[in-house]
């Protein structure tokens, strides 16, 4: 990304690529910093990459390795699939929903503040304007399948990268949860022979899928699923042969027979991935990596693998210090894009009653534009529901310019966690207060058409 990053946002990032030791996470960084959901976990991995290319199981110990044996597809059932899209970096909340119809805006924004009549008005406040490179997501609002939150945070909101996409990742604000929300409700309704339950599509385990008991899968790519080699063919075919037994092996080291145990389930992933065949789609995508990650999902939806929860990053990267409208405008556009093309296509095949897309950010960004044609990390931020059963309205609502918080940020009028727990009931039938600590006292808004 061509925009300058600030050095919080680089150091997450560094983080979250780092190795970890099994059973003891990332070591705090700093007094008070807290550990990344998913890393502290007791978990079997085998990762494997080429020219970027990655498949990696992961789950506890003793998950049994007839997790394919019987087939993908006889594990398929209709169930219903959310789907987990980040705006890396703290996407600028203000400029997805601009307050062009707020007279402050203009002042607090001279250089980048959007005009009026650039994008397409927000009809349910007509003080709000959507970018030009939402208009994918204006036309699918105005279909009535984006529900959108225009300031949507936490109490006392917390400005870094690192921690505030934490809280994001483990459904809370207590420090201590070693698995990520969806990881919690994968744990509590997963199959045990089933890693696909749980897909990471950025080639390394996205902590709100982390795991305590039941095995999810990450990959890198949706249509190559080959392991790097040192050899090449006819060998590697035997190489490939042992992994596959390698599980099989005796041991009496648990971590080694844990090792075992992964190498082979992961090369039982890779045979079947494989032989899904290649992408076919019913509409045209843009040609964006973006993009062609969501055809691919909506293509192991299609042939019915046993999905239940993704997770994604946005195209590009949102943490806009300086030179905020190009890279922003480029960047959102690519996304919404995808997201309209992937919305076409579940329609086209007959699946979108069964998909829900949520797309969130850490926070939002400040409301008064800084020296470099940027914005700096602010409170309340923008979050978007988005499929065929979304209700489609407005959550919360704008608070004005008016009336900032004690910072000078845009006052939260929505809690990330309160629509967590509608996703889980309303749209996975499963009870919140088992995944969201305190969920009985949040006001959880109505999400999911009746």
């Amino acid at each position: 990304m061509s925009h300058e990053c600030c050095n919080d946002f680089t150091r997450a990032q560094l983080l979250r690529g780092a190795a970890a030791e099994a059973g003891r996470g990332l070591p705090a960084i700093e007094p008070g910093m807290p550990t990344p959901a998913g890393t502290g976990l007791t978990r079997r991995k085998f990762l494997s990459r080429s020219a970027g290319v990655a498949l990696a199981v992961y789950g506890a110990s003793k998950i049994p390795l007839s997790a394919f044996d019987r087939g993908i597809a006889e594990a398929a059932t209709p169930e219903k699939v959310l789907i987990s899209i980040f705006f890396e970096g703290g996407i600028d909340a203000m400029s997805v929903l601009a307050p062009v119809g707020d007279p402050l805006y203009s002042k607090l924004r001279p250089s980048i503040a959007q005009a009026p009549g650039a994008g397409q008005p927000f009809t349910e406040d007509t003080r709000l304007q959507w970018h030009p490179g939402a208009t994918p997501l204006a036309e699918l609002h105005g279909e009535g399948k984006v529900a959108a939150f225009p300031a949507i945070g936490y109490e006392h909101p917390d400005q870094s990268h690192f921690t505030s996409r934490h809280y994001y990742e483990i459904g809370e604000l207590d420090i201590g949860q070693h698995a990520g929300w969806l990881g919690r409700y994968i744990d509590a309704v997963g199959d045990e022979e089933n890693p696909l339950q749980g897909l990471s599509m950025d080639g390394s385990l996205s902590p709100m899928l982390a795991t305590a008991q039941k095995p999810v899968a990450a990959i890198g790519s949706v249509d190559g699923y080959e392991m790097w080699s040192p050899v090449s063919h006819p060998i590697d075919t035997e190489m490939y042969k042992s992994f596959a037994k390698f599980g099989s092996l005796p041991s009496d080291s648990p971590a080694l027979l844990q090792v075992r145990r992964a190498t082979s389930q992961t090369e039982k992933v890779r045979e079947e991935l494989t032989g899904i065949g290649a992408i076919e789609s019913p509409v045209v995508y843009p040609e964006t990596e973006f993009a062609h990650k969501l055809a691919g999902l909506a293509n192991y939806l299609g042939r019915g693998l046993p999905v239940r929860v993704v997770t994604l990053n946005a195209a590009g990267g949102y943490d806009t210090h300086s030179d905020e409208a190009e890279d922003l405008g480029k960047y959102l556009a690519e996304t919404c894009a995808g997201v309209m093309a992937f919305q076409r296509d579940l329609e086209a095949r007959g699946l979108d009653d069964r998909v829900m897309i949520e797309m969130w950010s850490e926070f939002g960004r400040r409301p008064q534009e800084n020296g470099s044609a940027g914005t700096d990390h602010g409170a309340a931020g923008a979050a978007f529901v988005i499929g065929s059963q979304s209700q489609g309205q407005m959550v919360g609502e704008f608070p004005g310019l008016s009336t900032l918080d004690g910072n000078e940020n845009l006052r939260v009028t929505s809690d990330f966690r309160a629509m967590y727990c509608s996703l889980l009931e309303e749209w996975l039938g499963f009870d919140s207060a088992a995944i969201i600590p305190g969920a009985e006292g949040f006001e959880k808004p109505k999400l999911v058409r009746v």
